[in-house]
């Protein structure tokens, strides 16, 4: 079967690899032209496999390229550009693609993220069949996970999604190549899409009770990192602990300072805050942290 992956980073060049293990017949890697497409570039070349970096998918070379390649399937692994539907008609079987949610709950660009800021206990992965929606194509298959009360979206994504997604794909493959992948349309009733996971949606409201803080916290890490603003700097936390309690303190509050953790009481209990990083700075330990803005126990973090 005639493969075309588009993909970059490095879950793109991991099923990369396991493909090329696995003795699948590779025509064409697509991959950007930054470093996220590196490493694809780099195994791409060591294998003899015809390698493109183009600006934007749908330059009418790419298109070219996909007609010349004959490709049977393409496979998406990890794609952040609009793949036009012009290029989903060129593979005769079609388009696979990885998604890190059980859909048709979670389209959309940052599905780890809102899973753990939405207070979900379990998600999963997703491959579907791509048709010309975010997200909206049959499913191939899925695979369910729990999210432990401590995952973040680093934890659950490199822990859990990351290698289950590749054996996923290979999977998938395997089920096309003997005609039993399924195309089951998914269900428009339970379907939820949320916008991207950036500092639009990552600002840490404190007045909030502790579990939607604590989700908040845990979703937007690594990434965005959810933060709040003291002294005029932007701070954003990581590493965090939530501890239910009585608690007598202003929402906001700084209990305490050590090297272990900066405490916040909150409506609730106290959040403990491992890391945090001041502005475009590197993330820092509590004692360096107070030390940087002259943070002492009895200040405030309002929103």
């Amino acid at each position: 079967m005639r493969i075309i992956i588009v993909g970059q980073g490095p879950f793109g060049e991991k099923v990369l690899q396991a493909l090329i293990q696995k003795g699948e017949d590779i025509v064409g890697v697509f991959s950007p032209q930054d470093k996220r497409g590196e490493g694809m570039k780099t195994l791409a070349e060591k294998s003899g496999i015809p390698f493109y970096r183009p600006n934007l998918m749908k330059e009418p070379q790419v298109y070219n390229a996909y007609v010349k390649l004959n490709p049977e399937l393409a496979i998406l692994a990890f794609v952040t550009d609009i793949i036009p539907e012009k290029l989903l008609s060129v593979p005769s079987l079609g388009t696979i693609c990885y998604h890190p949610s059980i859909l048709p709950r979670h389209r959309g660009a940052s599905a780890i993220n809102w899973a753990i800021i939405q207070g979900d206990t379990r998600t999963g992965l997703t491959i579907l069949w791509v048709d010309k929606g975010i997200d909206t194509g049959p499913i191939l298959l899925q695979k369910e996970v729990e999210i432990g009360p401590d995952d973040t979206t680093g934890s659950l994504y490199f822990n859990t999604l990351f290698p289950m997604g590749i054996d996923a794909i290979v999977e998938a493959i395997k089920l096309i190549k003997i005609g039993k992948a399924p195309r089951i349309p998914q269900d428009e009733s339970r379907a939820t899409y949320e916008p991207p996971c950036d500092d639009r949606v990552a600002s840490a409201n404190f007045e909030k009770p502790i579990k939607d803080i604590y989700n908040l916290i845990r979703g937007c890490d690594p990434q965005p990192g959810a933060y709040t603003t003291f002294k005029g700097k932007r701070v954003r936390f990581y590493e965090a602990k939530m501890f239910p309690s009585a608690i007598d303190k202003r929402s906001g509050e700084i209990v305490s300072i050590e090297e272990g953790g900066l405490q916040i009481a909150v409506k609730g209990g106290l959040i403990n805050v491992g890391k945090l990083r001041v502005d475009k700075g590197e993330k820092i330990g509590p004692g360096e942290f107070a030390q940087l803005v002259d943070l002492k126990i009895g200040d405030r973090f309002w929103k």
